[in-house]
């Protein structure tokens, strides 16, 4: 048995509502929440044709499933799944055809699954855990006949074929979910080697998101000022309705994130000097916000849809800033210069007569007319001005990188040593406990030598 997929109902009237303007076909995303049992669809929304395509529908009618533009479709899943709080996934595509080219399209979708997923992986600080759902859904209909094929591909087998799924709707759906609001501080402190000098601001600052993504995995997540086990139901001792619901807009649940400052004392750590050249500073309060389904969530659930966002957001900012940067053809500064750029903030807006809210990210010069075209051409939904929430004050977050090319220059030509040199630990936090073990460390050996001599 494959697969059931819970769609609202709003999804089927948006899917029936396309119209193919003369065209073979229309595709588009799907969004949603895994779980263990079943997938929950709560959007759905068609993938921008390109400009190009529309000058060439004048001259040429028909297409030709073939030449479905991949790289077109998997860069709109890339800019929507900057859109979307922790917990929320694309989870496929839809696909909607004229009768004569349903038997195409199939080996259209799935190229178009792995393509899309192979893309998405590249971005992001996690992975996905051996327990999850690696099935993506592929659902097929008929422009005439109306009829549904729905059918999963195993993201983790690029040899997997397709498996038959359920496709059922349900009403209100998106109306029972919870959320969840977390501020998260951010200080991440890269130092720049001699070698990694020469990298760009763009490859050192995801080599350090990289090492900082590490302790926001292993942090101590609590929830309403608790720390509970992740194998317990999110909604234990939560007032429910008289028909046994937790009602999801009068419960918001409050995360805090306690990272480590030390590994635990079974974990042996050697700190190394490093001759720096520079380095790249992270700083900022961010805003994040994850979704999770009403029906018997646990806490892990909870914990990971706030880690992931948590993750995303910074790492969607930065790359968005080196985005802006490339487009802009804003030069990098030279000798001991140093740059400081401020990261977009964040915008939220809800799905109409939803729980959920989407999201955007805004550099201070974008109006926020320009905001809400960007939601529309994205999702194609109507979002009202009004609808924006500023989540986020305009300077909350930003990039700092400062180098000092004359120190780089002065060390190209030094032998660097093999071996990583054994020393204190210098991080400032870390620096009385390291004195205090240097004098330890220096008493014992200084005993070790005089019982020896005295042999």
């Amino acid at each position: 048995m494959g697969r059931t997929y819970i769609v609202e109902e709003t999804v089927g009237q948006y899917l029936s509502n396309i119209n193919l303007q003369g065209k073979d076909f229309v595709s588009g995303l799907l969004i949603g929440q895994c779980s263990s049992q079943k997938d929950y669809v709560i959007l759905a929304t068609r993938t921008p044709p390109k400009e190009e395509q529309n000058e060439n529908l004048k001259h040429q009618q028909k297409a030709k499933l073939g030449n479905l533009d991949e790289e077109w479709t998997t860069e709109h899943a890339n800019q929507v799944s900057r859109m979307l709080p922790g917990g929320l996934l694309v989870l496929g595509v839809f696909i909607i055809t004229t009768l004569e080219m349903g038997n195409d399209c199939q080996n259209a979708l799935r190229r178009l699954i792995f393509a899309m997923e192979k893309s998405l992986s590249k971005r992001r600080l996690w992975n996905f855990t051996e327990e999850e759902i690696s099935e993506r859904v592929t659902l097929h209909i008929c422009s005439s006949t109306k009829k549904i094929v729905c059918r999963t591909y195993d993201i983790r087998d690029p040899k997997s074929s397709a498996k038959p799924a359920d496709w059922k709707y349900q009403n209100g759906l998106s109306t029972s979910w919870l959320p969840l609001e977390c501020t998260v501080h951010v200080n991440i402190h890269i130092p720049l080697s001699t070698t990694s000098v020469s990298y760009t601001l763009e490859k050192n600052t995801k080599n350090g998101l990289i090492r900082w993504a590490k302790q926001i995995e292993n942090g101590v997540y609590l929830i309403n000022g608790q720390v509970k086990d992740e194998d317990c139901d999110l909604l234990e001792g939560q007032k429910k309705s008289s028909r046994g619901n937790v009602q999801a807009a009068s419960h918001s649940f409050d995360v805090k994130v306690l990272t480590q400052l030390l590994l635990n004392s079974d974990h042996r750590s050697t700190a190394t000097v490093q001759i720096c050249s520079g380095s790249v500073n992270l700083k900022g309060a961010v805003k994040c916000r994850a979704y999770v389904h009403s029906n018997k969530p646990k806490v892990k659930d909870a914990v990971q849809a706030m880690k992931r966002d948590i993750l995303n957001t910074v790492a969607d900012r930065c790359e968005m800033l080196f985005e802006d940067l490339l487009l802009n053809e804003i030069p990098e500064k030279k000798d001991s210069e140093k740059e400081f750029h401020i990261l977009p903030h964040r915008v939220f807006v809800p799905i109409p007569g939803s729980t959920v809210m989407l999201c955007d990210y805004k550099f201070g010069d974008e109006s926020a007319e320009e905001m809400r075209d960007h939601f529309i051409e994205m999702l194609d939904h109507m979002i009202q001005i009004e609808d924006l929430e500023i989540a986020e004050e305009i300077n909350t977050a930003c990039v700092s990188y400062s180098m000092n090319t004359e120190a780089s220059l002065d060390n190209t030509d030094d032998e660097q040593p093999k071996q990583p040199i054994k020393t204190a630990v210098i991080m400032k936090i870390q620096q009385n406990i390291g004195v205090i073990a240097a004098v330890v460390v220096a008493v014992f050996a200084a005993g070790i030598s005089f019982h020896y001599f005295s042999d």
